[in-house]
């Protein structure tokens, strides 16, 4: 099969034949359609992503057709139209990740390629509506978003709607963030370092937003939501963190909840705990998701009609190109890779 192998850390990405797998006892093979990149692909090319274990085929997410079941699978499987849930191996605390956790593509070989093999646990269905492009875009930083608000941040489904804030409009998590809690019914605003993706934000249901370019963005937020003084948001999904991230607290309303999984521009620096406690703030750190998670965000999606975002497809011999437009983070939306026909 032909697939994409990073040999060597800080070393270019190659296309290469490499054996197809076969399913073992409780496990699928799948004929793949599309995949999708994630930082984490470029991270681990970079070399700055923790236990690197290389050679192996990069790629986390992917949908596609089941070509082979193993012993002990329904053989009723075979030709489904399906999709993969990439964290693997949660374990049995619904709360944090065990110590057998990792994600699909590194170590595991992964998605980047025309064949994989996953166990039947990590096998879900494709949700009709969605093409394999776009069911290919969901699983990691929809899961990562699903976690985050409505796991960790408990984002309010019934009731008065709750008001929302996500950072960095643009990346895929983010994006899943914002659809996912405009079809729980909250009022959704956003920031973005880009006009063109406050925009492009609003067409998906966003309320507003405002550049964080800007230095007193947070103020200009308080002003368009009459939350000045007090805070105005319920929940804040943040994957930046950095020096700036007192700002979210001030934007945060009394008892909010802010959910975070990155740290794009640092540590978090310039907290002053007197306002977190007098506020009464719960400040969350989150990361991926567990299978039952996984379930329930497929659901949703499929209830709710959600529709990911892709911003680019390219063929699986162009990976270097995807990854190197990954790298800018110019992208709105996800980055998907073409596989076969």
């Amino acid at each position: 099969m032909k697939a994409i192998l990073l040999a060597e850390k800080k070393q270019p990405v190659q296309l290469v034949d490499a054996p197809t797998p076969t399913a073992g006892p409780g496990q699928i093979l799948i004929k793949l359609k599309a995949a999708a990149l994630n930082h984490r692909d470029v991270f681990v090319q970079q070399g700055l992503y923790p236990g690197i274990k290389l050679p192996a085929i990069l790629g986390s997410d992917g949908a596609g057709v089941v070509a082979e079941v193993g012993e002990g699978v329904d053989p009723a499987w075979r030709e489904q139209a399906v999709i993969i849930n990439p964290g693997l191996h949660w374990g049995p605390n619904p709360r944090f990740y065990g110590s057998d956790f990792r994600i699909l593509g590194m170590p595991d070989n992964g998605t980047f390629a025309e064949y994989v093999v996953v166990d039947k646990a990590y096998v879900h269905h494709k949700p009709d509506h969605l093409s394999f492009e776009q069911a290919a875009a969901l699983p990691l930083a929809g899961l990562t978003a699903w976690r985050a608000l409505m796991t960790r941040a408990g984002l309010h489904t019934s009731g008065s709607p709750e008001k929302v804030l996500v950072t960095g409009i643009g990346g895929g998590a983010a994006l899943f963030a914002l659809q996912f809690a405009v079809g729980a019914g909250a009022e959704v605003w956003v920031t973005s370092g880009s006009e063109e993706k406050l925009g492009k934000a609003a067409a998906l249901g966003a309320a507003g937003g405002v550049n964080y370019r800007e230095s007193d963005w947070e103020k200009t937020l308080m002003t368009l939501t009459g939350g000045e003084r007090k805070g105005y948001f319920d929940v804040i999904i943040d994957s930046a963190g950095g020096p700036g991230f007192t700002k979210l607290i001030d934007a945060a309303a009394a008892g909010g909840r802010i959910a975070f999984f990155g740290g794009t521009t640092g540590n978090i620096t310039d907290i002053m705990p007197p306002k977190v406690f007098f506020k009464q703030l719960s400040i969350l750190g989150t990361t991926m998701g567990n299978e039952h998670e996984f379930a329930d965000m497929l659901s949703f999606v499929t209830d709710k009609q959600i529709i990911p975002v892709v911003d680019d497809i390219f063929p699986l011999a162009d990976m270097s190109q995807a990854m190197e437009k990954m790298d800018t983070g110019k992208q709105f939306g996800k980055i998907v890779i073409k596989i076969g026909d």
